[in-house]
């Protein structure tokens, strides 16, 4: 049996979703379309507008076969680590066979060769890199500016547009883990990954959280437009969730070496943030003052929630190094015992159930364990009650 995987938010699940689903399938041949999705937090270092196994149904209801939850460590981690966690998850299992990804441009050979010169490291490369990231620049930002300088043979458009960034990523942690998985991109339609304009079809995942919270005429008829029905009908019950404050209270209780472990903290990134937050306590004013060029949103986002669910830079390693688990959040009942016999015929241990995490032991076990605490403080933020790990099936 032959999957097709899908690295994702859902976030929330929208049209754009619902088309890469379908040209997955189609393009792929797969026998299944297997989602691996971010949890209750998010890569843009925020709680996610819908708990996980309410976008988990979203998505077996329009297409997927099954929902994998990523690890929360690799959930809210900078770009590498996202692709090298979930390329980690999904190169433990035999069936899978091919990785969608969205892209503004390229295809599957400019992407390998792309990735493959991230990873052919020259002396003149190694040191432009180490020039690069003084200032306290992004290891990614750094590393494609390093490849330019260079002369490196690579397409720059996979460099410096969001999607393809990511995609790159992928093909990268696809090499590094010497993994059996073809790439396949798949290109975008309608809105940019961070368009905040509402088209008639195919807008943003960005523009749709801002209608969202809007919550005018125009914003739900925009919503109507641009969501599946099943997620439009939870696009109008939403209202926002109020995980800010309790997220920069953590921050300031932290020490200074907690805060400076999180992984993405660089040359005393944590003391400009807590100095701006002292001076500036509400994240909108604190965003607005801390960000630079070297230092985006989402990367202050991230260190944030980095902090709140503890999670530092020598654990996102110890993971990345470990047998770790594969945890479904949501099958499709049509087919669900063919999806679970090969799902448990991967490298790690299957965690259909809390009680399955019996299996595991050390690094894993502690990798779900920080699963287990960011599903609870989601819940005591949000007041509601997301399950108890059951795997839905829809």
């Amino acid at each position: 049996m032959k999957f097709c995987a899908i690295i994702c938010e859902y976030n929330p699940f929208h049209n754009g979703h619902k088309y890469q689903l379908v040209e997955a399938r189609r393009r792929s041949g797969c026998d299944k379309v297997i989602c691996l999705m971010s949890g209750n937090f998010t890569q843009r270092g925020e709680a996610a507008v819908f708990d996980k196994y309410t976008r988990a149904r979203h998505a077996i209801e329009n297409g997927a076969d099954a929902v994998l939850e990523l690890p929360a460590a690799f959930a809210v981690a900078p770009a590498e680590l996202f692709a090298r966690g979930a390329m980690h998850i999904l190169a433990a299992l035999p069936c899978m066979q091919t990785l969608a990804f969205g892209c503004e441009s390229g295809d599957k050979d400019s992407f390998l060769k792309t990735a493959n010169a991230t990873l052919a490291e020259s002396k003149q490369f190694r040191a432009a890199l180490k020039e690069g990231m003084k200032d306290g620049t992004s290891y990614i930002r750094a590393r494609n500016a390093a490849l330019l300088a260079t002369g490196a043979d690579v397409d720059e458009a996979l460099l410096t547009s969001p999607n393809n960034i990511l995609g790159t990523e992928y093909c990268r942690a696809i090499l590094a883990e010497n993994a059996a998985i073809e790439p396949l991109p798949i290109p975008r339609v309608g809105g940019g990954y961070a368009d905040t304009s509402l088209f008639d079809n195919f807008s943003s995942a960005t523009a749709l959280r801002a209608a969202m919270a809007d919550g005018s005429r125009r914003a739900r008829r925009a919503m109507k437009h641009n969501l599946p029905d099943d997620v439009y009908r939870a696009a109008l019950a939403y209202s926002p969730l109020g995980w800010e404050k309790a997220v920069l209270c953590a921050f300031l209780e932290a020490t200074g070496e907690q805060a400076a472990d999180c992984p993405d903290c660089a040359e005393g990134l944590e003391n400009r943030i807590r100095a701006m937050l002292r001076a500036n306590p509400d994240q909108k004013t604190l965003l607005e003052k801390t960000v630079t060029k070297r230092y985006t949103a989402a990367r202050i986002r991230r260190v944030l929630m980095q902090n709140f669910l503890k999670i530092s830079r020598i654990d996102v390693s110890d993971y990345l190094a470990a047998p770790l688990y594969v945890r479904t959040l949501a099958v499709k009942k049509e087919g669900a015992e063919e999806t679970l016999a090969a799902l448990k015929e991967g490298k790690f241990p299957l965690i259909v159930r809390k009680s399955d995490a019996s299996l595991l032991r050390k690094e894993a076990l502690a990798c779900f364990e920080t699963d287990v605490r960011a599903n609870d403080l989601y819940n005591v933020l949000t007041g509601r009650h997301t399950g108890e790990f059951e795997t839905l099936f829809v």
